[in-house]
């Protein structure tokens, strides 16, 4: 069986699809691959947005408890939550649906990077950070 395209050639068959949506020729459009690319672009913000939440969290839990690698870390630590955060808004600027996505996964990011983190130092049982508080510029644990 002949390999379509799709599967040839990407970067051919993107130009190819975006050449028949702009002029609108509906026929030649693959429609099941064209599909499952825009979902698949829906899963990858999606997936940043995770991963950069739970990036965070994990660096603000070690600028919060990890007493012994504090000093020698400490400003790198900060660093990369500024980083973080700014990764979080630009992606929620660019798709503000998504922050209604960050707000339902926030508890279940936040226990795998206490998970995660528990495994390097002690955290002691709290109250969890609120998302609002963990996203505020100046909040650094």
């Amino acid at each position: 069986m002949e390999k379509s395209l799709y599967e040839r050639d990407f970067n051919l068959w993107i130009s190819e699809t975006l050449k028949s949506l702009k002029t609108k020729n509906m026929e030649t459009i693959d429609w099941d691959n064209l599909i499952e690319e825009i979902e698949d672009m829906g899963r990858s913000q999606k997936n940043a947005l995770e991963s950069y939440l739970q990036r965070l969290i994990e660096h603000i839990l070690k600028l919060r408890y990890w007493e012994q690698e504090k000093a020698r870390c400490y400003r790198g630590w900060r660093s990369e939550v500024v980083n973080f955060r700014n990764r979080i808004k630009r992606i929620i600027k660019k798709n503000p649906s998504l922050k209604n996505y960050l707000t339902e996964q926030y508890p279940e990011i936040y226990q795998d990077a206490i998970a995660s983190m528990s495994q390097q130092f002690d955290i002691p049982s709290e109250k969890m950070i609120e998302s609002e508080k963990i996203l505020e510029d100046n909040y650094f644990g």
